[in-house]
């Protein structure tokens, strides 16, 4: 195994890129290439990747996944200057827990995405 991508399923696309724009991701990849409104987009914040298809595009296909925002999991993100990052974002997002230091030594905070997905960003200090 090389890597793993998740691939969140949104009703709002654009609000969903805009969400992630504010997190300091890219756009990398998107179907369709040209026009205004995608049906998948692909993003990246340094070696983090983050894929977002509308639910619409899924059809009929795959009738396994959930088609409600959210899910029973958390995202959990390695990141440098955890602090600095926070700062810059807090007033931006929904905040579920601020920073604070676990009891294995990692500082983290959480945060809700457009979607009802939780982010959790954490930094070995």
């Amino acid at each position: 195994m090389e890597s793993i991508s998740p691939n969140i399923f949104t009703h709002n696309m654009r609000e969903t890129v805009a969400f992630y724009d504010a997190l300091g991701f890219q756009i990398v990849m998107n179907m369709p290439e040209t026009g205004d409104r995608f049906d998948w987009v692909m993003m990246v914040n340094g070696s983090v990747t983050m894929m977002f298809q509308s639910f619409s595009s899924l059809g009929e296909e795959l009738p396994e996944i959930s088609r409600q925002n959210g899910a029973s999991q958390l995202l959990y993100i390695k990141i440098k200057k955890i602090r600095e990052y926070f700062e810059k974002i807090k007033y931006q997002v929904t905040v579920l827990k601020g920073l604070e230091i676990t009891f294995y030594g990692a500082t983290e905070f959480s945060i809700l995405d457009n979607n009802n997905y939780v982010l959790t960003f954490a930094e070995d200090e």
